[in-house]
């Protein structure tokens, strides 16, 4: 699930989401329609593809079975992350393990809602594994990223929000529909944002990113180095970054005047807290970010916790 380097010998991958950092060239995925969309867009080259629709099962027999394997059942779930973002929950032998990949349960505007399921083991992305990483309400955070933008316009400054090409980026350009404001797009992010279109979602009017019209447009972009050497044809240049760092000071920016928004496609820690009481499993396994600091704060409360990307340090009550 998810492997970071290449699979090609003739093994099944699971691709939970299109970000770089989840995908390679492999040569067999499992994965969800907008991810299929997605990832061609990012990654060339021919692979066997299977399609799951998100809840359908798929059996051992459905794919190309060694007389040894043994059998299993897998399905995909929405995990809330991105477009197609999809949680792997696996049964063999009457035991249950649910692989997370990224995901977040709050509700966004670019990402189906997420949808916990029971398992036994669960592996899950904890980057946000610390109790200081609280998130202010989505609804709040997108609201001043407008009031950012038009503010900036009628100061006759040009507004630029750093977001990821995929996901973030459409979060906002969703959260701008009924602004009424001039929006133009990195091609990474118009790139994926005409799949999203493809597949049924709604945004405002944009035009690609051309830094001679670019003054007095809003700017959506993964990275503003390339704008700042076009500054003289832009004017003056109002950046904002939007992540869940923002919240931790120390978080870099490309200059200390960077407003900063806590926008993440990810959970926070309470969010984690819930999801594993949704998920009820007996043992966990966790993953990135502060991995080994959420399994401690899982096995003081009671629970089987241990982290997969760091080391442990385990307690001895006395």
């Amino acid at each position: 699930m998810d492997p970071h380097h290449p699979v090609r010998t003739g093994e099944w991958v699971v691709v939970s989401h299109a970000h770089a950092d989840h995908t390679a060239r492999h040569s067999a995925v499992i994965l969800t329609e907008p991810t299929r969309r997605l990832m061609r867009s990012r990654i060339s080259g021919n692979r066997t593809e299977r399609v799951l629709e998100f809840g359908e099962p798929l059996l051992h027999s459905d794919l190309t079975p060694s007389p040894t394997q043994t059998p299993f059942r897998l399905s995909l779930h929405p995990a809330g992350h991105v477009l197609g973002s999809a949680m792997a929950r696996l049964e063999v032998d009457g035991d249950s393990l649910l692989y997370t990949g990224d995901f977040k349960l709050r509700e966004g505007r670019s990402s189906e809602r997420c949808e916990p399921v029971e398992a036994r083991t669960l592996i899950m992305e904890t980057t946000y594994g610390r109790p200081r990483y609280v998130f202010p309400p989505t609804e709040e955070v997108l609201a001043s990223v407008v009031q950012f933008c038009k503010a900036s316009l009628d100061a006759g400054t040009t507004p630029v929000l750093i977001a990821y090409s995929l996901g973030k980026g459409q979060e906002i350009l969703a959260s701008l529909l009924t602004a009424n404001l001039p929006i133009q797009l990195h091609a990474s992010s118009a790139r994926m944002t005409e799949i999203y279109a493809d597949l049924g979602y709604q945004f405002p009017r944009w035009r690609p990113l051309d830094p001679q019209t670019a003054r007095g447009h809003i700017i959506i972009t993964p990275t503003a180095r390339p704008l700042l050497s076009a500054q003289p044809s832009i004017g003056p240049l109002r950046i904002a970054s939007l992540s869940g760092w923002a919240l931790d000071r120390r978080w870099p920016t490309t200059d200390e005047n960077q407003q900063r928004f806590a926008l993440s496609d990810h959970a926070d820690f309470q969010d984690l807290v819930r999801f594993v009481k949704q998920v009820r499993p007996q043992r966990v396994f966790t993953l990135h970010g502060f991995a080994a600091d959420f399994a401690r704060y899982l096995r003081r409360q009671g629970m089987e916790a241990f982290a997969l990307s760091e080391d442990d340090q385990l307690e001895l009550s006395l």
